[in-house]
């Protein structure tokens, strides 16, 4: 974003559009739409935007404690090393985690493949006031299931009018849903996970099946395009995030939720006592 402009609205930008089938080979992963000049200016702008997040995290939790049920989750989808962890540790990172609900989907357990597969998503919602993120989520179900073939092809099916029926449930409870699909190329996978097998530190991140999925990238992006074009709604859309740069990604995640707060402006109750009298009190002690 050049210095002297006003912010281009990314909530309109990075949106996918309803009702049409994309083309994911078309999204740039190393473009930068509106974002700023570079590496620098990018991770100065995110850093700036912390104070601003922070506060009206705080005006919503404070608005929660008089009623108010708004919330806001926030969904990371992404191929392996698209970065959906360092999202959370960057941009989530900016807000108090007192008031925020972080989960990450893994493989299902024993019990919770004995649920709906939406039972283990739903005990992990933000309560009101707070601050949600999905490192995966409901939507492994239909992305992994199908490119594995983990359920029938029918009940794959079906899972996507679920999802959209979720997702309604979810807008009318007034929880605000940011879905994000983390964009990287196959080449910048690859030196991701390169990177891990060079450093002893990253070491326990990889996995040799890592290598093995990289033989499903064109199922998995198809997976993907279909979620994406059956799974947007005005009430909770879908952005595709373009991830090679990592400076961006973050940028444009914390600025989409800064968006989003800013159009919910949570306001901090009235108190419900006397100011005037309460302060006399404390002075004449």
């Amino acid at each position: 974003m050049e210095k002297g402009k006003a912010p281009r609205d990314l909530r309109r930008l990075l949106r996918v559009p309803a009702g049409k089938r994309i083309d994911l080979s078309t999204y740039g992963t190393r473009a930068t739409p509106a974002g700023p000049k570079n590496k620098q200016a990018g991770r100065a702008a995110t850093a700036r935007m912390g104070k601003r997040l922070a506060d009206l995290q705080e005006r919503l939790w404070a608005a929660a404690t008089t009623g108010d049920r708004r919330r806001l989750l926030l969904v990371l989808q992404g191929m392996d090393t698209s970065g959906k962890g360092g999202t959370v540790k960057h941009v989530v990172g900016l807000f108090n985690p007192a008031g925020c609900r972080v989960m990450g989907f893994k493989a299902p357990t024993p019990e919770e493949r004995e649920h709906h597969f939406l039972w283990r998503v739903e005990k992990e919602l933000p309560r009101p006031g707070e601050i949600g993120a999905f490192d995966r989520s409901h939507y492994e179900d239909v992305l992994v299931a199908r490119v594995r073939a983990l359920a029938p092809p029918d009940e794959i099916e079906r899972r996507y009018e679920e999802i959209n029926r979720f997702e309604q449930f979810l807008a009318d409870d007034r929880v605000t849903v940011i879905k994000c699909f983390l964009h990287i190329s196959y080449e910048e996978q690859r030196h991701r996970l390169l990177r891990r097998l060079d450093r002893p530190d990253k070491r326990w991140k990889f996995s040799p099946g890592d290598i093995d999925d990289r033989a499903l990238w064109p199922a998995y992006q198809e997976a993907y395009e279909i979620a994406l074009h059956r799974c947007t709604a005005p009430h909770a859309p879908w952005y595709v995030i373009p991830a090679d740069r990592k400076w961006y990604r973050d940028w444009a995640v914390a600025r989409l939720l800064l968006e989003h707060l800013q159009a919910l402006d949570p306001q901090y109750p009235e108190p419900d006592y006397d100011v005037a009298e309460s302060r006399e009190r404390l002075l004449g002690e």
